[in-house]
């Protein structure tokens, strides 16, 4: 038994949905999918409510919704299943239009609101890909996939859901069966929540790591991972295949396939992935399972996030390695601001990480708190917040065995005319990652990727 997740982008037309059709009925019954909203509807829905909230017009853009979903309707869903499916997409748009005139009334949005306006996206889209595949059976997401409340976040109750999950599919024979995903709802108080950026591929992952799934295929718009983005290097090349370890290091640093929570319960269950392409279903994709072909690919690939702050502190205290990195992270973290960088302090006496330019405020609100004592006694003389920066990170598990890998990606930097500004070995072997100005991104992926690729290793 399989588990597939389509993406926006498959999902997102009347010809995108006929190739989703095709691919699951090609496949045996006891197959789950799990649908996104429609391409882009998640960003409207948002942009509608706030607009709302703001006494703008939202009418015309509620009007547009709702054609864009009848117009897929009328042309793909089946005719003996097009009165049950308009039913079901018709409630949830009313529900949709009152709850604009309400926050419109109200002139606020609530998260709770937005969360069920949200919602609305994989609601309505998984009725609908339900009426257009033959025979297939359509399951609520909302009531199996459930959250607790961890700080301010909503996060998947993980025994719960793998209990109500395995009750939800214990006949699979008669199939294929459609899920939302990414919506989810709150085990105490039923309040409907969402699992964030990529909940759409964890939902996947949550079903078939309790179901005990034989494959997640993630179905999306490119062949597989590459090794580096097409639009920046055009002979970028797609891997066919790589290791937990290098999806999860390629995901964190800015590598958008799939995104690092994802592979986390299927990890547990050594359960593999596939990245298959939705318009070009030949394609063999990229597999992802505990196996690296390191022989072959020492290095994965080579990604970037753009956006990113460089903090700096600063002062004899940061010799104490082990107390400073604890205490700044941690007091991060509580905050739900992620590091993504550490560079350990050289003779200069500073203590450098990268987090999001998004988070730079927040983040110097708490560091500034954290460490009062040392700024006072003069133990920490300064934390200085860079922006317009990229962090750019290398990946493979072939690194663990290449001698020299920091200095020779450091000196192809120099000799392009790229100084970087910090660096550091990651969090794991499989990663190396340098902080360079923004301006420089592109340029340093060609050139680290031109070490690797373009030339022998």
């Amino acid at each position: 038994m399989n588990v597939l997740k389509f993406g926006g982008t498959s999902v997102g037309t009347v010809e995108s949905l006929r190739h989703v059709k095709q691919i699951v009925e090609s496949l045996p019954r006891e197959t789950v999918v799990v649908v996104s909203a429609l391409g882009g509807l998640t960003d409207t829905l948002i942009a509608t409510a706030l607009k709302a909230s703001e006494g703008g017009e939202w009418r015309a853009e509620m009007d547009r919704i709702s054609k864009r979903h009848h117009d897929i309707i009328d042309t793909l869903v089946e005719e003996e299943r097009k009165t049950e499916t308009l039913s079901k997409v018709d409630s949830l748009l009313g529900e949709l239009s009152r709850t604009y005139e309400g926050v419109s009334l109200i002139g606020d949005l609530p998260q709770k609101i937005l969360d069920l306006i949200v919602s609305m996206g994989e609601r309505m889209s998984a009725p609908i890909v339900a009426g257009i595949v033959k025979g297939a059976r359509l399951h609520d997401s909302l009531e199996f996939i459930k959250t607790e409340k961890w700080f301010d976040k909503n996060i998947a109750d993980g025994a719960l859901t793998h209990d109500l999950i395995q009750k939800e599919f214990s006949c699979l024979g008669d199939g294929p069966h459609i899920t939302g995903g990414f919506i989810s709802q709150d085990r105490d108080s039923g309040e409907i929540t969402n699992l964030g950026r990529g909940g759409s591929d964890y939902t996947a992952a949550l079903i078939a790591a309790a179901l005990d799934a034989e494959m997640l295929e993630i179905w999306t718009d490119v062949d597989g991972f590459m090794t580096a983005d097409p639009r920046i290097i055009k002979d970028a090349k797609v891997l066919p295949s790589m290791s937990f370890v290098e999806s999860m290091e390629l995901c964190s640093f800015g590598a958008k396939v799939i995104y690092p929570p994802t592979i986390y319960p299927v990890f547990h269950k050594n359960i593999p992935i596939r990245i298959l392409n939705t318009f070009n279903p030949t394609a063999k994709g990229t597999l992802i399972s505990d196996v690296s072909d390191s022989y072959e690919y020492p290095v994965k690939g080579v990604t970037a996030i753009n956006k990113t702050c460089l903090v700096c502190l600063s002062g004899n205290f940061t010799e104490n390695v082990a107390q400073v990195n604890t205490r700044a992270y941690n007091a991060l973290a509580r905050n739900g601001i992620s590091v993504f960088l550490l560079a350990q302090p050289g003779e200069n006496h500073e203590f450098s990480f990268a987090i999001s330019s998004s988070d730079r405020i927040q983040a110097s609100k708490v560091l500034n708190e954290e460490f009062a004592p040392e700024l006072i006694d003069g133990m920490l003389t300064g934390i200085t917040l860079t922006d317009s920066l990229s962090t750019v990170a290398v990946v493979g598990e072939g690194l663990k065995v290449m001698k020299g890998i920091n200095g020779r990606v450091a000196n192809t930097l120099k000799r392009n005319g790229i100084n970087p500004l910090a660096c550091s070995e990651g969090n794991s072997e499989t990663t190396i990652s340098f902080v360079v100005e923004e301006k420089d991104s592109v340029r340093a992926i060609e050139s680290i990727h031109g070490l690797f690729f373009r030339t022998n290793v």
